[in-house]
């Protein structure tokens, strides 16, 4: 007997829970809401045996709601797991930004979402050796036997700090792969094996060392497995390896959802062939939020909305976003004097912490906070050469800034493909990679290759920089641990040296320091210490208006 399943899949929710940003305190195209209206649709018309659900991880960060039941109201069942629960999910992978939470978070949330299990193959125990998590599900729908490997980029080390992850070991994904689908195709006898994978296609290392996104490379080298989804990296995919097997990618804030169609021949002995596996994603907007969802979780919607809503400060001018790619700029003026402050460090790096985000001339709220500072990110100080410093910067601007000739060219490094497929919008390299310094004076010589793009001239109270000399220096622990390699392939400290390099790790988040930061001065003004520039300016004044309307203009009429 012929048999058609879905298998439907969400991945990189982001703590997009209801229909609304709680950030921008306006309503958002996906979420868990919509989710649910549209899996109660499927379920309708296929039947409850025909649909198997499942979530690809990062879901704990992102949003207000997820922070205040992560850390604040920690003593009721965790609103996500209840979601889920109420959702009818099989299984869930947890990803790397359900780990940056910290233990405490995800080990409570693995408890709180039982008996759905959270699924990690990759993550070993370092006590036990056994996985952390769970390393697969087995679901049985209709006669049909599903098993569901979970596994993480392994890329923690990179990006975390250890105490995030204690006790733990994420392994390379091909490696675990083939050890467990041999195991699961030996012992549980399925008829379909599905890679719940939450990590990206490409095969991208980072430092040599870590394999970060590797669902491709296991769909090629490991045989075994039927199906895919992948998540990490934001990027929406529905493609076909040379051997057969799909692979599906939703992207983020539940806006879609990744649906495999899985058809099958149940024979009258329980004999099961898979004859056809095809995929797609579902935009979820045609979709209004299921109402009972809603009502059943208003409470925590309402009680969220009531915290971010709370006044900290008043801006006396507007910090924008859009200026920080094309010089000094307020915006990060605010974070660079926020590190030099919390850390008391010579030097600080920073980057945008978001595209395009802006604090407007008015009452500062919570929901501002989080507009700065999306995910928790501690600040570390950290002990590095001037040349290292230099060389820091010079891999920055490289990521940021195109090779100029004459006054046509770009200044920034615009992508040329289909861009709007990922959350990194129109230029070739995320935003977040794109560090500046303060606490020095410098400039960027755009005509200038990377290793000669930057001259930094001297300290910023004029006292020379020197390149054989140690400084402080104010990074986020995500760049500290050697989130974006700039570090180690920038600055060339090996991987392994980088925890020595740190002198002193704050104990709480930079959101936190500058809501308090906030509270305690009343107003914040934007002001812009013009400490560096793009040169030759006779290439660059004009190249940034035409880059500014370019990117921005895109921005404001991009369609998802």
């Amino acid at each position: 007997m012929r048999k058609v399943f879905k298998i439907a899949v969400t991945g990189d929710v982001h703590g997009m829970l209801y229909p609304y940003d709680f950030t921008t305190l306006s309503p958002a195209p996906g979420s868990l809401a919509r989710v649910s209206a549209y899996v109660k649709d499927l379920r309708s018309r296929l039947g409850e045996d025909r649909v198997v659900l499942l979530d690809n991880g990062d879901i704990l960060q992102g949003q207000p709601p997820v922070y205040f039941y992560n850390f604040i109201e920690t003593g009721v069942t965790h609103p996500v797991a209840r979601m889920l629960k109420r959702m009818g999910y099989d299984a869930q992978t947890i990803g790397n930004h359900d780990i940056e939470t910290g233990h405490p978070v995800y080990d409570r949330y693995r408890d709180d979402l039982s008996p759905i299990p959270l699924l990690g193959a990759n993550v070993k125990d370092t006590a036990t050796g056994e996985p952390y998590f769970r390393p697969y599900a087995v679901i049985e729908r209709d006669g049909v036997r599903f098993a569901v490997l979970g596994l993480l980029t392994p890329a923690i080390p990179a990006w975390l700090p250890e105490e995030l992850w204690s006790g733990m070991e994420v392994t390379d994904m091909v490696e675990s792969a083939r050890r467990w689908v041999e195991h699961i195709r030996r012992h549980e006898r399925p008829d379909m094996v599905i890679g719940l994978f939450h990590s990206g296609y490409e095969s991208t290392h980072l430092t040599g060392k870590w394999l970060e996104n590797a669902s491709g490379l296991v769909a090629r080298e490991v045989e075994g497995i039927d199906l895919i989804f992948m998540g990490h990296d934001h990027l929406r995919a529905v493609r076909r390896e040379s051997t057969g097997i799909l692979l599906l990618n939703p992207g983020a804030h539940a806006r879609l959802v990744a649906e495999a169609t899985v058809t099958a021949d149940v024979a009258p002995d329980g004999r099961v062939a898979i004859l056809d596996v095809e995929g797609d994603l579902v935009r979820l907007d045609s979709y209004a939020p299921d109402p009972t969802f809603m009502a059943e979780f208003e409470p925590e919607r309402t009680h969220t909305l009531q915290l971010v809503g709370q006044v900290i400060g008043e801006a006396s001018g507007e910090f924008s976003g859009r200026d920080v790619y094309f010089g000094p700029s307020a915006f990060m003026q605010l974070i660079h004097t926020l590190q030099l402050e919390v850390s008391g460090a010579d030097i600080s790096l920073a980057s945008p912490t978001s595209f395009d985000a802006t604090l407007h001339e008015g009452p500062l709220r919570i929901s501002d906070m989080f507009t700065l500072y999306r995910y928790e990110n501690q600040l570390c100080t950290l002990s590095l050469t001037g040349r290292e410093i230099k060389n820091h910067l010079e891999m920055s601007y490289n990521l940021w800034t195109a090779v100029m000739q004459s006054p046509d060219d770009p200044l920034l490094k615009f992508s040329t493909g289909n861009h709007i497929k990922g959350d990194y919008t129109f230029l070739i390299n995320p935003s977040y990679n794109f560090d500046s310094a303060y606490g020095i004076i410098y400039e960027v010589d755009v005509t200038q290759m990377q290793g000669n793009k930057i001259h930094i001239i001297s300290m910023a109270d004029g006292s020379p920089f020197d390149l054989d000399k140690t400084y402080s220096v104010a990074v986020n622990a995500y760049r500290a641990n050697g989130g974006g390699e700039l570090l180690t392939r920038g600055a060339g400290i090996p991987s392994d040296q980088l925890k020595s390099r740190i002198i002193h790790t704050t104990p709480l988040d930079l959101r936190y320091y500058l809501m308090e930061a906030i509270k305690r001065k009343g107003t914040i003004s934007p002001t812009v210490t013009p400490n560096w520039k793009f040169v030759p300016e006779h290439l660059t004044a004009k190249a940034i208006i035409r880059d500014r309307e370019r990117l921005f203009h895109q921005q404001d009429t991009r369609q998802d």
